[in-house]
C-alpha cells in the first residue's frame, strides 16, 4: 500500500519527501494538477498550498516556476527566457491561431458570458456568424450555456477550461480589465461599443435564430 503519512520519518524529511512527490508529479503531468490529486500522495495533515509555497521558493531564480492554470498547478518556464527557447528551437505552434474577429469575440463572451449570438451580434453592431461561433467551438474554447430566458429561449455561449488553459489563467477572475487590455493595445472599449470591429464577423451564414446544439461540454465556465 502507498504509504501517504511517512509517519517513519523525522518532520523536516517527511516535508522535503512529500515536496518531492508533488513536484515531480506535476512535472510529469502534460494537464495542471488539482488539488484533490494531490491529496492523494501527501498525508492528511499536509497543507498543499503551504506545500506548493516551499517548492515556489526553491524555484526561485530557476528559469521555470510552479503557476496555477485552470484549477491546478502547472510547471511553466519563465516569459523572460522566451526570446531564447525561439532561438533554440524556433516559435512553438499555439494549439489555436485566431483572427482578430474571433478574438474579439472571444474575450466579449469571456467578460459577459453567458451571452447568446443575437446580444453579441447587437453589442458589435453588425452579425455575428455561426461560422465565427463554430470556429470557437472547434478550438474548444467556448461552449453552450444555459438557455436565454429571451423569446425563442436561444443557447447562450461561455467559455471552457481550454480557454482557461490556452490564456494561462486560473480562473475568470483573472481576466485583465478593460484598462489594462487598452493600455496592451489589445481592445478598446469605445470601439468595441461602437461596433468599430473587422466586416469578416458577418462571414457566412447568419439569417435565424440560433439552433439548438445538443454537444454541451460540462466543464464549461459560467
Amino acid at each position: 500500500m502507498f504509504d501517504r503519512e511517512l509517519d517513519h520519518l523525522p518532520p523536516e524529511a517527511r516535508w522535503r519527501e512529500w515536496m518531492h512527490r508533488v513536484e515531480a508529479t506535476i512535472f510529469a503531468a502534460q494537464e495542471p494538477v488539482g488539488r484533490e490529486v494531490l491529496a492523494r500522495i501527501v498525508g492528511k495533515s499536509c497543507s498543499i498550498d503551504l506545500l506548493i509555497d516551499d517548492i515556489r521558493e526553491e524555484l526561485r531564480g530557476r528559469p521555470y516556476d510552479l503557476v496555477t492554470v485552470a484549477g491546478g498547478w502547472k510547471h511553466l518556464t519563465r516569459p523572460a527566457y522566451a526570446d531564447a527557447i525561439r532561438a533554440a528551437v524556433g516559435a512553438s505552434e499555439r494549439a489555436v491561431d485566431l483572427t482578430q474577429s474571433e478574438i474579439l469575440v472571444l474575450m466579449c463572451i469571456a467578460y459577459f458570458q453567458p451571452i447568446t449570438r443575437s446580444e453579441l451580434s447587437s453589442f458589435f453592431g453588425k452579425e455575428v456568424s455561426r461560422d465565427l461561433i463554430g470556429a470557437l467551438r472547434g478550438a474548444k474554447l467556448i461552449a453552450s450555456g444555459p438557455r436565454s430566458p429571451t423569446p425563442g429561449a436561444p443557447y447562450t455561449y461561455v467559455t471552457t477550461r481550454e480557454f482557461l488553459l490556452e490564456f494561462g489563467l486560473d480562473t475568470l477572475r483573472d481576466l485583465p480589465d478593460f484598462e489594462a487590455l487598452e493600455d496592451a493595445g489589445l481592445l478598446s472599449k469605445e470601439k468595441l461599443l461602437a461596433g468599430d470591429i473587422p466586416s469578416g464577423l458577418a462571414s457566412g451564414e447568419s439569417d435565424g435564430e440560433e439552433e439548438p446544439e445538443s454537444d454541451v461540454v460540462e466543464d464549461s465556465l459560467s
